[in-house]
């Protein structure tokens, strides 16, 4: 029975997806439907958490919007919906998660850069 479920989940997997890692910040291109129209929409952040395994692997997306207010964002990897994600810079990180961004503002929320 197990071995027939993950043949199943192993259909949805996509196969070029990029090493994403804690602390990378990302582009990611999210397919959005309004009624008729389809659309592109990018969020760019930071990767502050990853969560789950196989199809059902996410990551969860931070970044400072509009007058300092920061907006984040969870998205499965291998959705239909996300069109594709490209990573822009990789950040040296200590920590698993980084949930002490969100208390964090300005210069502060800074990660180093990591050079490659």
């Amino acid at each position: 029975m197990t071995y027939l479920i993950k043949s199943l989940e192993n259909e949805y997997l996509k196969e070029e997806v990029p090493e994403i890692r804690i602390g990378d910040i990302v582009r990611v291109h999210n397919r959005i439907v309004e009624g008729r129209n389809e659309r592109i929409q990018v969020f760019q952040g930071t990767v502050i958490a990853m969560k789950g395994e196989g199809p059902a692997k996410a990551i969860t997306v931070r970044k400072i919007g509009a007058h300092g207010v920061g907006v984040e964002r969870i998205f499965r990897i291998h959705a239909p919906r996300v069109e594709k994600i490209e990573i822009v810079r990789h950040s040296k990180v200590r920590r698993a998660k980084l949930y002490f961004l969100r208390d964090r503002v300005g210069k502060k929320a800074r990660l180093k850069q990591l050079r490659r």
